[in-house]
């Protein structure tokens, strides 16, 4: 999402965005400095419903490594896929401390996106990464400016056009060229929505100023809508095992600087024609380890708790970061602090 770039009243800020070759790929050297304290200068470990964790400042001297959009874990919860919006695929390993917190990045490598005439087309419009979800042997992506949901094969989505897509119900006209198809998630196989693909735009709107979304295939095939407030837009989500959503939204602007909160949304409120909100469980501002937050993954740790990892689009700008967060998802019926 580089509507950052664009943005005339952040250009002073946003200075440092720029080009990178996008035409390359192959192994990422990914150093890692870490994150002790989300509050610097602070020992604060709680924050709304999240128990900060750990987190990483990624930089490597492969200029492609930066613009994270998705992350997903695979089930040995160490192993991720990921999709830059410079139409990338960012796959590796983290590694933990003996304390089990986030300690580096390993066997990383950066592969240009396949379209469906079997060409890459890396940088921006045709390719435009936003959404990642895993589904059995597929892995799906959205895709904003050229908006649609592709299927590719796993494993094999390295090397693979896809080989199918997913109708995304959404029409066409009513997404905004550069604030569509955001979010994508799969709802649990065991919830209402039986593992469904969901889709929720990022800043296009119904007429009610409601973000635009829809369940993509299932029992409850069909469009719904999300309550946008707070100036804050969809950059992404996941569902709970419980089959509650996960929406995690971020705003960029000069009268409150950046943002990234996370509400929870019931999952039997998600069906055609409703109109979904939910509690926020978490919010930061500026004054805390952030940035453009637009990832999240959650998965279950060996002690059965939840945690959540973010990931945050750095724009490949030298003002912003490439960053790695992990929380613990404490209670959930808390409101955020700031």
């Amino acid at each position: 999402m580089k509507r950052l770039c664009r943005a005339t009243m952040l250009v002073m800020l946003l200075a440092g965005c720029g080009s990178v070759d996008t035409s390359e790929g192959g192994p990422a050297d990914i150093h890692a400095t870490a994150i002790s304290a989300f509050k610097p200068g602070s020992e604060q470990t709680r924050f709304g419903a999240l128990e900060f964790l750990g987190g990483l400042e990624l930089s490597s001297g492969n200029a492609l490594l930066g613009a994270l959009s998705a992350i997903r874990f695979r089930p040995d919860q160490r192993h991720f896929v990921s999709v830059l919006d410079t139409g990338h695929w960012l796959t590796g390993a983290i590694e933990r401390d003996e304390d089990g917190r986030l300690k580096g990045i390993v066997d990383a490598h950066i592969m240009p996106m396949i379209d469906r005439l079997s060409e890459t087309d890396a940088g921006k419009g045709a390719m435009d990464a936003e959404g990642l979800a895993l589904r059995g042997n597929h892995v799906l992506v959205s895709y904003e400016q050229n908006h649609r949901v592709d299927i590719y094969p796993d494993p094999g989505f390295e090397t693979s056009p896809p080989d199918g897509s997913i109708p995304i119900l959404i029409p066409k006209r009513q997404l905004r060229a550069n604030r569509s198809l955001e979010a994508l998630m799969i709802a649990p196989q065991s919830s209402p929505l039986a593992g469904a693909a969901v889709i929720v735009a990022e800043r296009s709107l119904d007429d009610q100023g409601n973000m635009l979304a829809a369940i993509l295939d299932g029992p409850l095939k069909g469009r719904f809508t999300v309550r946008h407030s707070d100036d804050f837009d969809a950059s992404d989500g996941v569902f709970l095992p419980d089959g509650d959503l996960l929406l995690l939204e971020r705003r960029f602007d000069l009268a409150h600087g950046i943002g990234v909160r996370i509400r929870r949304i019931a999952g039997g409120d998600i069906k055609p024609d409703a109109v979904v909100d939910g509690n926020v469980i978490f919010q930061a501002g500026s004054n805390l380890q952030i940035d453009n937050m637009e990832g999240l993954d959650a998965f279950r740790a060996a002690d059965g708790t939840i945690h959540l990892i973010m990931v945050s689009d750095d724009n490949h700008s030298i003002l912003q970061r490439s960053l790695m967060l992990e929380f613990r998802l404490r209670d959930e019926n808390l409101v955020s602090q700031k």
